[in-house]
């Protein structure tokens, strides 16, 4: 059980490392369109955005390993809890809303790439908008890792 309880701090952690890596890199965006007129500020921005874009994605690969643990550690470690099995629905629904929170990642990621190319970015306005997206679905998935209502 002791492993158990490890392997889901990790993951915990992975995700909230994760998670401020997606809520922050729209900002980012945000802040290249609103102050990004200058070179070297433009140019800080960018590498700020670069390099939150790689550890956002190392968070989320290690978070998903960790998951998968999670989720399938029963088989090989002993006294792990199963999460498989009948009323696990709101599993499937948590992950479809992860996969649309990292798709939503992706897409920021290749605007900071498209503006690094010369690109240009959506008005500030659908920006921000935008920038409260993963606020929402990380609100449900929470909720539903809580309630577990189906």
């Amino acid at each position: 059980m002791q492993s158990y309880l490890w392997i889901k701090s990790a993951h915990i952690v992975l995700v909230m490392a994760w998670v401020a890596a997606a809520f922050f890199l729209p900002r980012i965006l945000i802040n290249i369109v609103e102050d990004g007129g200058d070179g070297p500020v433009r140019q800080r921005l960018l590498l700020m955005g670069r390099r939150l874009y790689r550890f956002g994605h190392v968070m989320f690969g290690l978070a998903v390993v960790a998951g998968l643990v999670l989720w399938l550690g029963y088989r090989v470690i002993p006294d792990f809890p199963t999460m498989v099995g009948s009323g696990t629905g709101w599993l499937h629904a948590k992950l479809l809303l992860v996969a649309v929170m990292f798709a939503l990642y992706i897409v920021d990621g290749r605007q900071l790439k498209g503006v690094a190319r010369g690109g240009g970015l959506p008005s500030t306005k659908a920006l921000r908008i935008r920038n409260e997206l993963p606020v929402l679905i990380l609100l449900v998935i929470v909720w539903l890792v809580l309630a577990k209502p189906f």
